[in-house]
């Protein structure tokens, strides 16, 4: 080979690793994208989670002091039978 057969090697190996080269940082860019849309996805969904745990632990709260005021009527009314069943005694 002469002179010039040799540029034209090292040329098409200088070309061929530039568009791997190139070539690789564009895939890794995408899949870098990808990745990111995929953790906006997951964390909007874990918050959507998390929102929706609120509410029912909002709702719980609200069941269980419900609960708890008829219980403390149930208690005043148990107690005025007792009363009135130790008088009648």
């Amino acid at each position: 080979m002469n002179s010039r057969g040799w540029q034209e090697v090292i040329g098409a190996v200088g070309i061929f690793g530039m568009v791997i080269v190139i070539v690789t940082i564009v895939v890794w860019n995408m899949a870098a994208t990808w990745r990111a849309r995929a953790i906006l996805a997951r964390d909007y969904e874990y918050r959507t989670l998390a929102e929706k745990s609120t509410r029912s632990q909002d709702a719980i709260e609200q069941k269980l002091t419900e609960i708890d005021e008829h219980l403390a009527d149930l208690r005043t009314r148990v107690q005025s039978v007792e009363r009135v069943l130790k008088e009648i005694e």
